[in-house]
């Protein structure tokens, strides 16, 4: 686990046969961080797409949460992940998003994705604000 990140605080059982996933909590942001391993990976070594995508979409949606006080959840209504570099097994991987607009019924994110601190992707999200 890379320093100043703890055990992700969000269990899912979707991310369930990904753990260990880490975090870290800054002021506006949640940051999510694992290493990559087989269970991670596509059939040529390389990190799915497919997991990018939904843990990019956990750390935006969750950075998004933190703007609010009084919600039930958020609802992604879209999300885009724009793919710069490929990431492979034994690599850190980093989810740094930040939340760009915050509203009574829509939320917006964007972020990067760093593999060994090298530029892997772009991401960018919408979610649907729910109040409890």
């Amino acid at each position: 686990m890379k320093a100043g990140f703890n055990p992700h605080f969000r269990k899912s059982p979707l991310t369930d046969p990904w753990e260990p996933l880490c975090s870290k909590i800054t002021d506006d942001a949640t940051i999510i961080g694992l290493i990559a391993d087989t269970q991670h990976c596509n059939s040529r070594g390389f990190v799915h797409g497919g997991l990018i995508s939904a843990i990019a979409d956990n750390a935006m949606g969750l950075s998004c949460a933190m703007r609010h006080e009084d919600i039930s959840g958020l609802v992604t209504v879209s999300l885009h992940l724009d793919f710069a570099h490929a990431s492979r097994k034994g690599e850190w991987l980093e989810f740094v998003t930040s939340s760009i607009k915050s509203g009574s019924s829509i939320d917006m994110a964007q972020g990067q994705v760093y593999s060994d601190g090298k530029l892997c992707a772009l991401m960018g999200g919408t979610f649907s604000v729910h109040k409890s």
